[in-house]
């Protein structure tokens, strides 16, 4: 968790602003939720790994006799917990309030979350989230809507050429039943599979097959996976679109995934091209037959954001259809794109708005609180952002801080004077 100083504070709120008001643009509204949300929900068994990171909040009125006889019932120690994600609130939110929402709801969701990771350059334990999700929508609109949207968002903060890699689970699940799989073996062997960019084919390989070995399963299965890795391939690049799919798959793949799948690059490349030249452009999607994302909720269609910049995902999100169903009692269909902001706002420069001038008012120690006030209050009408500052010995040093503040101008004030000179900033 960190302290956040001036200056980087307003870089932060510069990059969300322009966030929110893509977002807002591309018709989605703001929410807000609470940052608690009740122990059960939090630890229904559908945030994965991030369940296991939640930071939870003690029963209130608990003795030291009752939490020693808790010690080992977390359930009897909290009843509350701080949000790991923004998803699992969202679908509460939505199923507390679907009477005052429209049948098919966008919304947008930035806020603090909370998990108690191992702290490394970019991962923390506070740490904000942006996201998308669209509630109530089954089709490939759905997902073809996030897409655009995030990737006018990153468009609009200059990190031109990112990309989004796609995926769906139920193709996942198909593949892992043509290799040989049992379902009971799947969760662990996703797992494994989802290391496959940190310790390559091999890497996975020798775990899957050891871990065959340790719970005594047949190697068949890791045998048929390790061939389909090493399959004879050629370089010839397809775009994004059913051949570029179904070469990536084993043969006979599920008609009504690989559709789905067509539809979401059509629908993102007519957004993305202008009048007839749109069936010509390159979609900016690229399926990958190995992507996992780990959430347990996710039941379609997943994804994540790539930058060439960059080794590692911008964001990333899913179908999570099953979700809303566990809080309504009723399906709702349901998929969401989350922008990994604190990852994001290390690669973005957003410059302050040159329109919107900031100015300190050096004044010396004899000027009248009153006529500083005035010059201070004329400024600000005027749409300027000011602040004062006594004049120190070491002016440069002054107006070099000012200037790392974010401030473009500065003028000096004596008692009596007049109009004020503006002198820009370096």
């Amino acid at each position: 968790m960190r302290d956040i100083l001036p200056a980087d504070k307003a870089r932060r709120e510069r990059v969300l602003s322009v966030i929110r008001d893509r977002y807002l643009a591309h018709g989605f509204d703001e929410i807000e939720t609470p940052v608690v949300e009740e122990y059960d929900r939090l630890h229904a068994g559908i945030g994965g790994d991030n369940e296991k990171l939640s930071y939870n909040i003690l029963r209130r009125g608990l003795d030291a006799d009752a939490i020693r006889e808790a010690a080992d019932d977390p359930a009897a120690l909290s009843d509350l917990g701080l949000r790991y994600d923004l998803t699992v609130p969202l679908a509460r939110f939505y199923a507390s309030n679907r009477g005052q929402l429209p049948g098919v709801f966008r919304a947008i969701q930035i806020g603090p979350v909370w998990r108690a990771e191992r702290p490394q350059k970019g991962r923390y334990r506070q740490f904000v989230q942006c996201d998308i999700d669209i509630m109530g929508d089954d089709s490939s609109r759905a997902e073809a809507e996030l897409m655009v949207a995030t990737l006018d968002a990153t468009d609009a903060l200059g990190l031109d050429g990112a990309t989004v890699r796609i995926n769906d689970r139920r193709a996942l699940d198909w593949m892992l039943d043509v290799f040989g799989f049992a379902a009971e073996e799947r969760p662990g062997v996703l797992i494994t599979i989802d290391k496959l960019d940190k310790i390559g084919a091999e890497g996975v390989t020798a775990e899957l097959r050891e871990r065959a070995v340790w719970q005594g399963t047949s190697t068949g299965p890791v045998d048929a996976f390790q061939a389909f890795l090493q399959r004879p391939q050629t370089l010839e690049h397809h775009p994004f679109g059913e051949r570029q799919i179904r070469k990536a798959l084993p043969d006979g793949a599920p008609d009504e995934v690989v559709s789905h799948l067509v539809r979401i690059g059509e629908a993102v490349a007519a957004a993305r091209a202008s009048g007839p030249e749109a069936a010509e452009v390159e979609v900016p999607l690229l399926f990958d037959p190995f992507l996992v994302r780990g959430m347990g909720y996710y039941t379609g269609t997943i994804f994540e954001l790539a930058h060439p910049s960059v080794s590692y995902s911008l964001g990333g999100g899913g179908r999570y259809d099953g979700m809303i169903g566990r809080f309504l009692g009723q399906q709702v269909p349901a998929v969401g794109f989350s922008l990994g902001f604190e990852r994001l706002v290390d690669l973005v420069t957003a410059e302050p708005d040159a329109a919107a001038p900031s100015i300190v008012l050096v004044h010396d120690a004899d000027v009248p609180v009153a006529e500083l006030v005035a010059h201070k209050s004329s400024l600000i009408a005027g749409g300027a952002r000011v602040r004062l500052e006594r004049r120190t010995k070491n002016l440069k040093a002054l107006l070099e801080r000012s200037a790392a503040d974010g401030y473009t101008a500065f003028a000096t004030v004596s008692s009596g004077a007049g109009e004020l000179e503006l002198k820009p900033l370096a």
